[in-house]
């Protein structure tokens, strides 16, 4: 129930329908929000953080999950700026800003003067997305990887991780963490990867899903196999897979000045929807 009339609040268990009819206006752009909030059902015992909404007139109007990842949802230029006052209020949480492009920089024109300079910013990541057979034939090989290929796998995903975002994720003792997250993926059968004489060559996960889309991430092949159509063919399988059993659109974002796995998406049949930006710290 939204009783405030106007401005920032807390969502909660109550708010769910509502915060429901907000992502579903676009469902694909808004996979991760819409996957956390279905897994926690909005519970702060099980957020991590905090579910922010702004209200206007008793409705509402936008969202921005506030944990790990500042993430905002349909956000307007005035919910924009009720997002960075309180966000400036609490000082930084989050490691990473993500999300459309136009509410990112908006937030971020609010916070740069209050919060620390951040590592890295990726202002042009073009968002995909993919809804019916891939174009190319996919890889025979790739297949959902299983909880005896941990040890094999989370190398890779170390790999992919520090190659990505530029620090490892076992920095500050996280490395129980992140091989608990693979070992996660691999359990729900979200995993997937080409694995051959005990070294991954490609590989791929799924990070969120709703009963409108998933989001695809992890996105890696072997240095030392790269520009064979690794990628290509493996994203293929990878998307076939998820088409049939997971969800109806599979989705992704990328680095604008990653030629090659741009090359890569758009041959399998990715189109580009959405423009993302990341910020991260």
């Amino acid at each position: 129930m939204l009783r405030t009339q106007h401005g920032v609040r807390l969502l909660g268990p109550s708010d769910l329908p509502a915060l429901s009819e907000l992502v579903a206006r676009d469902p694909v752009v808004n996979v991760f929000v819409d996957h956390r909030a279905r897994i926690t059902r909005l519970d702060p015992r099980w957020m991590g953080g905090e579910m922010w909404g702004y209200v206007q007139d008793g409705e509402l109007v936008s969202a921005c999950h506030a944990a790990a990842n500042l993430v905002p949802v349909d956000a307007t230029p005035e919910a924009v700026q009720a997002f960075a006052a309180r966000a400036i209020r609490q000082r930084r949480r989050c490691a990473t800003i993500v999300g459309p492009a136009d509410a990112v920089t908006g937030l971020w024109d609010e916070l740069e003067h209050h919060w620390s300079r951040p590592r890295d910013v990726r202002w042009v990541q073009p968002h995909l997305e993919i809804d019916r057979a891939p174009d190319v034939e996919p890889d025979p090989g790739v297949r959902r990887t299983r909880p005896g290929d941990l040890d094999v796998l989370y190398p890779a995903c170390v790999a992919m991780y520090t190659e990505e975002v530029g620090v490892s994720p076992e920095a500050g003792g996280g490395a129980a963490m992140y091989r608990a997250r693979v070992a996660q993926l691999i359990g729900k059968g979200w995993s997937f990867a080409r694995i051959e004489d005990g070294r991954v060559l490609f590989k791929a996960e799924v990070a969120a899903v709703s009963p409108y889309a998933c989001q695809i991430q992890g996105v890696y092949v072997d240095p030392t196999r790269r520009g064979e159509g690794l990628a290509t063919s493996g994203m293929a399988a990878v998307v076939a897979t998820a088409l049939r059993e997971i969800a109806p659109v599979v989705s992704l974002y990328v680095n604008d000045h990653n030629t090659p796995a741009r090359r890569a998406y758009a041959a399998v049949g990715f189109e580009q929807t959405a423009t993302f930006s990341t910020i991260m710290f």
